[in-house]
């Protein structure tokens, strides 16, 4: 081999050699800049030394040698504000933080179905870990809105009272708002065994860890819970593990929408995940506005909410029930005033209805699903219409004829009224442990309303 074909065979090797070496290079990530723990007031920690943006993920070494995970949830100048994801007990003066940018992504796959997670994506159900391949976006990715395939049919949701007087669109978001003890979770049960869908998503965020077992066991079952992710972050859980619990739920519901799949998404509660943030936003100096609520809130639950609801045409969908506790059952509390603004529909469960020995407690008035007049039949909508002017009618001379002092023949609206209350009431009822699906609550509502029928009547001659 001539000198010249010798040292054209060796460059080329040294030049693949270096394109290996570059390669290898440019796969290895950065090198980690640490910085140190100068500062802990209350839930906030305060880091100095390293760079991390907005929602990287930090590792705190304790002198002990334990590691604590965090979030970079702010900064001041050189300053970096923390919050810890787990117990920050050990944590000391000068502890080492270690940033670990794109911690973001979480995995996701159909291994998750039929498995109980936390907000992290950690298994809690002792079923082994979980292999899955796919990873995602934490706080997901905007669909364009001029995209969103339009709410073209009802969702049967197997309860007889919403089915024909509040239909449900499939890919709408509705609130549940309730005070304490007033049914939602049983309601939320009822969707969950009896809801027409391929997958059910549920987020139980900041509320009773007994609730997290028997939801799973009781109300889900084993039938269910085959197709069900329960993503379950307790209110003994950090602010930010609450807040990642809502985003995980919504992430998981996301990847199996884009799979085309049709999800039912059921979030306990919209209300606890706003008061995570409230802690949050405040802990890192924000000012209350409204009623001790830091501006952060009511820009997080529209970006939550968003991401519910219908994928681009051929895709799947999601169907979003959020729970939303009035405090006091006050509708005007500033948390149900936004979830109002923001969502499709709002089902209202009234105390007075369940101390009245009526279940579900729903207060048909007081209620209404925004996307009913574009997915359900003209005589559908009339239906709904009179029943729910009967039962207005009723409620509004309740007292008057509690008290005998109503006259028959007074007012024919009122005496049809009155006819159709027993009626109406058995309508309303419906056992825990019965389904009824979408056309048999059409046909019980028109079997209701065929005799005596409610019209609008002529008012009674004077004199």
């Amino acid at each position: 081999m001539s000198h010249p074909d010798l040292a054209s065979e060796r460059a080329s090797a040294w030049r693949e050699r270096l394109g290996r070496l570059t390669r290898r290079v440019e796969r290895t990530p950065p090198l980690a800049v640490e910085g140190s723990l100068t500062r802990m007031v209350g839930l906030t920690l305060e880091a100095v030394g390293c760079q991390a943006s907005i929602g990287d993920h930090c590792e705190l070494i304790a002198q002990d040698g334990s590691r604590i995970d965090s979030e970079v949830v702010g900064f001041a100048g050189d300053r970096l504000y923390l919050m810890p994801t787990g117990d920050s007990h050990g944590l000391g003066p000068q502890a080492r933080v270690i940033p670990r940018p794109g911690a973001e992504y979480v995995p996701v796959g159909p291994q998750l179905l039929g498995r109980i997670i936390d907000g992290a994506g950690r298994p809690l159900d002792s079923l082994g870990p979980l292999d899955c391949e796919a990873r995602v976006r934490l706080a997901g990715r905007p669909i364009n809105p001029l995209a969103r395939a339009p709410l073209s049919e009802p969702l049967d949701v197997g309860i007889r009272s919403i089915n024909s007087l509040l239909t449900i669109g499939r890919g709408q978001r509705v609130g549940l708002f309730a005070g304490s003890g007033v049914g939602k979770s049983v309601l939320l049960g009822m969707m969950a065994r009896y809801t027409k869908a391929d997958v059910i998503v549920v987020g139980l965020i900041g509320e009773r860890g007994r609730e997290v077992k028997e939801f799973v066991e009781r109300i889900l079952g084993p039938k269910d819970r085959s197709r069900a992710v329960v993503v379950a972050a307790p209110a003994d859980s950090p602010p930010l593990m609450r807040l990642h619990g809502a985003w995980l739920a919504a992430a998981v519901a996301e990847y199996f929408r884009d799979q085309g799949l049709s999800v039912l998404l059921l979030m306990d509660s919209l209300t606890r995940f706003a008061q995570a943030q409230r802690e949050i936003g405040l802990a890192i100096g924000e000012a209350p506005v409204t009623k001790g609520f830091p501006p952060s809130v009511f820009a997080r639950m529209p970006a939550l909410v968003e991401r519910a609801g219908n994928g681009p045409a051929g895709r799947g969908s999601i169907t979003a029930f959020y729970t939303v506790l009035t405090e006091g059952d006050d509708q005007s509390d500033p948390i149900a005033d936004a979830a109002r603004a923001i969502l499709d529909g709002h089902i209202v469960l009234s105390r007075r209805v369940a101390e009245s020995g009526l279940y579900p407690a729903i207060d048909i008035g007081a209620s209404i699903s925004r996307a009913m007049h574009e997915i359900t039949s003209q005589q559908h909508t009339q239906q709904a219409q009179l029943f729910r002017r009967a039962l207005s009618i009723y409620e509004q001379h309740r007292d008057l004829i509690s008290l005998g002092a109503y006259v028959r023949g007074s007012d024919p609206k009122v005496d049809a009224a009155m006819a159709l209350w027993p009626q109406m009431q058995q309508f309303l009822q419906q056992d825990m442990r019965q389904r009824v699906d979408y056309a048999a609550s059409l046909g019980a509502l028109t079997t209701l309303l065929a005799e005596p029928p409610v019209k609008d009547a002529p008012a009674p001659a004077k004199g």
